[in-house]
């Protein structure tokens, strides 16, 4: 009987790879799932639910990202200050004025595990409101959405 083996992924095949992805006219939804999906490694053939493949993802132009409908003025992010009625919410507008990176940092912490996992991998998305990053160094490859 022929039995298959199944490939674990572990520490030791870590290979760390960065991709930069341009966020300029790209729709907020659909640019999130794509970048949750290399960050957690599902775009590989090697992919093992349980590990942290290793990939990290730079985000630039975060200020030009745009959204459908009209949640540019209905949606809205939460806050608590931890006081009685310190609860604090703003606006899709207001934040693209303010922070526009916590906007796709929001988006895409939402579509990962709610874990040890997700807390590591939100910590390796590093997303820039303009359109320079300083991670040339890593040598990131262009990630086209």
């Amino acid at each position: 009987m022929l039995t298959m083996k199944s490939y674990v992924f572990k520490e030791s095949d870590w290979e760390i790879k960065w991709y930069v992805v341009d966020a300029n006219g790209k729709v907020l939804g659909r640019l999130a799932t794509q970048i949750a999906t290399i960050l957690r490694g599902k775009h590989r053939p090697t992919f093992t639910p349980h590990a942290d493949m290793g990939y990290r993802v730079a985000v630039v132009n975060a200020e030009k990202v745009i959204v459908t409908g009209k949640k540019a003025e209905q949606k809205t992010y939460f806050r608590y200050s931890g006081y009685p009625s310190g609860d604090k919410y703003t606006t899709f507008k207001e934040q693209m004025q303010k922070k526009p990176e916590e906007i796709i940092r929001h988006a895409v912490k939402g579509m990962l595990p709610k874990n040890r996992l997700g807390r590591k991998l939100i910590k390796k998305l590093k997303v820039y409101a303009g359109p320079n990053h300083p991670h040339d160094a890593q040598l990131p490859e262009i990630v086209e959405i």
